[in-house]
């Protein structure tokens, strides 16, 4: 039963017996629901609110960040005669990282494959040579790609061009290679390595848990940039993080020069005036006339080490050789007999006959150059491997 009734404050409708009972069981419902936001609301109030006094201030907790990094290395042993020693095992070899034993997670003989770019000079000043280069597509493919790796071509002159990404078609390599054209007087070189180390950077790589490939750039050029805008030690410090290996083949422009016998000169500095390439013993101040690298038994790891730790001062010299010795690789002159081709044949053999070890040092990793250092417990052998490898500190 309903009526209406009036109570001075205005008019009601007055429910009786089941209808009462009802409406009350759906009243305390719709409470119900209402209360939790409003008890919510009230323990997170809007805005932010005032510490009562003598209470400490609880703030956010510091963002930690640890940085991890696997470190590919290849491995090159040779004996007294220089021939390549492939009889080691794992247990043979040991590896410190700034000093501190690091525990080998990755260890094969030449068996990983490999992701390769080619960075080749087609400058005008080379013109009387690119007939050899053309030719050297099959053989790319076949001795230092192999039959499960692949391979990307970048050409460069005044510009950077890539003229074949990354195939596993052996012809699709030489027909990028026979049809390279004569370009400009420029020699992008450091640009051209830096598009490499970019195309690299996305490969997928060996570790402990993938069954990636090495990374590995065939450098074809002169020791000579011309237009760049990356400097060599920028260039280089990417291509270690990256765990990239850097073979380089060094030609002349000149055809006379091909022929003639080389005229031994004094190694060139390969820092600028003004600054020393390499330290001295301790208490010895150093001038021009006491400078390795001006006397000529320059330390190539020495000078990769400082070009990768100064990375704003120009390189003006020997910039293949500082290149492959900064990621340990090789640098193979093609002076006398030595041709285009037997340089491309020796790096092919080595880079299927070296080894690949790895690790992840343990850690927060620290910024600043990081020292790689290789031995094996044989002293009639010798092992050549990368130096280390540069951590910038993070931006302020």
């Amino acid at each position: 039963m309903r009526r209406k009734e009036y109570t001075g404050e205005g008019w009601f409708l007055r429910l009786s017996g089941n209808k009462l009972r009802e409406s009350a069981r759906s009243t305390a419902l719709t409470l119900g629901v209402c209360a939790m936001p409003l008890l919510v609301c009230a323990q997170a109030p809007d805005g932010p609110m005032t510490p009562q006094p003598g209470t400490a201030v609880q703030k956010a907790p510091a963002e930690i960040k640890v940085r991890t990094l696997l470190v590919n290395t290849p491995v090159t042993v040779r004996n007294e005669k220089g021939e390549m020693v492939n009889t080691l095992e794992k247990a043979d070899f040991h590896v410190t990282d700034n000093g501190v034993q690091q525990i080998i997670t990755h260890f094969t003989l030449g068996g990983d494959p490999v992701s390769l770019v080619v960075v080749v000079e087609a400058s005008d000043r080379i013109a009387p040579i690119l007939p050899q280069i053309r030719k050297t597509g099959i053989l790319i493919s076949q001795t230092v790609v192999g039959p499960t790796g692949e391979g990307a071509v970048i050409a460069y002159d005044d510009e950077v061009n890539v003229l074949q990404d990354f195939t596993s078609s052996p012809d699709d390599m030489e027909k990028a290679m026979s049809q390279l054209k004569e370009g400009y007087s420029g020699a992008r070189l450091f640009d051209a390595m830096s598009k490499a180390v970019e195309l690299l950077a996305s490969r997928p790589e060996v570790s402990a848990t993938d069954l990636g490939k090495r990374r590995v750039m065939l450098v074809i050029g002169e020791a000579h940039d011309k237009g760049s805008e990356d400097k060599l030690g920028e260039v280089l410090r990417r291509a270690q993080l990256a765990n990239i290996t850097i073979y380089t083949v060094g030609i002349s422009g000149l055809r006379a020069d091909l022929q003639k016998k080389p005229n031994p000169q004094p190694v060139p500095k390969a820092t600028p005036d003004g600054i020393v390439g390499m330290p001295g013993p301790p208490g010895v101040v150093q001038t021009p006339s006491n400078d390795p690298s001006v006397a000529g038994g320059a330390n190539l790891i020495g000078l990769a080490v400082w070009v990768v730790t100064h990375v704003k001062d120009k390189v003006t010299s020997r910039q293949l050789e500082i290149a492959s010795a900064a990621t340990g690789g090789e640098h193979v002159s093609t002076w006398k007999n030595w041709s285009i081709q037997n340089a491309i044949d020796e790096i092919g053999g080595e880079l299927h006959s070296q080894y690949t070890l790895s690790y992840t040092p343990g850690g927060n990793v620290s910024d600043g150059y990081h020292e790689i250092k290789v031995t094996i417990d044989r002293k009639d052998l010798t092992v050549r491997a990368r130096p280390g490898y540069y951590i910038e500190p993070p931006e302020s």
